[in-house]
Parts: C-alpha cells; sequence; structure tokens
C-alpha cells in the first residue's frame, strides 16, 4: 500500500504532537506535583445538622497568627444561603476561602465579573481562596440547570473595609 508523502508527514506530526501532550501532562504531575483539583470533603446532603453549613455565613479564623475568613454557602432551588436573601458580606484585602454545598440538586456558583466559578454537587464540599482586593459588590449566578427557576438563582457579595466589617457583619 502506498501512502502519499504529504500524508505520511501529517500522521508523523500528528503522532509527535500526541506524545508531546502525553509528556506535558506527565511532567506536570510527576515534576511539577500537580494535583487534579476535587471534592475537598464529603458529607451526608440529607444531614447538614452538625456542619458548618447548618449554620451558614461568614467566620473569622486564625491560622499561624493571621487572621483570616471562611464562608460557608448552602447553594438550594432556587437560592445561595446566604447570598440571595441576604449578601454575603467580606472584607476588603482578606483573604477568603469560600466552602459551597448542596443538599438537593447540582448548582453552580461563579461569582461574576471575575474567575471564580465552581459547581456544587450533593455530597460535595467545593472550595476556593480568594483575595478581593478592595470594596466592592459582585453578583453570584447559579451557572448550571438547577430546575425550572434557575434563571432566577442569584445572589449577592458585598466587599466591605475592614473596619465596617468587623463592627457590622461578623457571624458568632
Amino acid at each position: 500500500m502506498h501512502i502519499h508523502k504529504f500524508e505520511r508527514f501529517w500522521i508523523k506530526l500528528s503522532f509527535v504532537v500526541i506524545a508531546f501532550f502525553i509528556a506535558t501532562v506527565v511532567y506536570g504531575f510527576v515534576v511539577m506535583d500537580l494535583k487534579v483539583i476535587g471534592a475537598s470533603e464529603t458529607l451526608d446532603p440529607q444531614n447538614l445538622g452538625g456542619t458548618p453549613f447548618d449554620n451558614p455565613g461568614v467566620r473569622e479564623v486564625t491560622k499561624n497568627g493571621v487572621t483570616e475568613y471562611e464562608v460557608y454557602v448552602q447553594t438550594i432551588q432556587f437560592a445561595f444561603i446566604p447570598g440571595t436573601s441576604e449578601p454575603i458580606t467580606v472584607p476588603a484585602n482578606a483573604k477568603v476561602t469560600f466552602y459551597i454545598t448542596s443538599p438537593d440538586v447540582l448548582h453552580g456558583f461563579e461569582v461574576a465579573g471575575t474567575n471564580l466559578n465552581t459547581m456544587t454537587i450533593p455530597g460535595q464540599v467545593a472550595r476556593f481562596t480568594t483575595i478581593f482586593p478592595e470594596p466592592a459588590s459582585y453578583g453570584i449566578v447559579c451557572n448550571e440547570y438547577c430546575g425550572p427557576a434557575h434563571h432566577v438563582m442569584e445572589g449577592k457579595i458585598n466587599v466591605v473595609p475592614q473596619s465596617e466589617f468587623d463592627e457590622n457583619y461578623l457571624v458568632q
């Protein structure tokens, strides 16, 4: 069987490109110790009692003498708790880690205008950390279809100065 020289060239080039992609992935995982992002923990979605999601909100934590904040959010059909009826309020220029779960169906949690975006799966806890550099307001939207009222599932994050946050917004 005769293969034209140009076809042979493109076949060889395809194998080289595939080998390069495989080598890149192996290099990243072996040499650079990259990890696949997954759920940080699992829980029973029907029983959130006894977990921080039983009383969702913003909490102040001290790690190695540095004050950071943790935000626990439930995504339910068709609201963010907190976020929809009351905005999530966090201080500007502080490290904030979001922990998000769903007790009912698959949801999305996207902070509009940023690159903060995760999927919330019942029984799993999604986690991401960010710093909002200055006071502002951000919208939260569900970007995974979750039912007939999905299009109205929205919320808000208010980023306020640290002094205002300390006086008014910390959950005890």
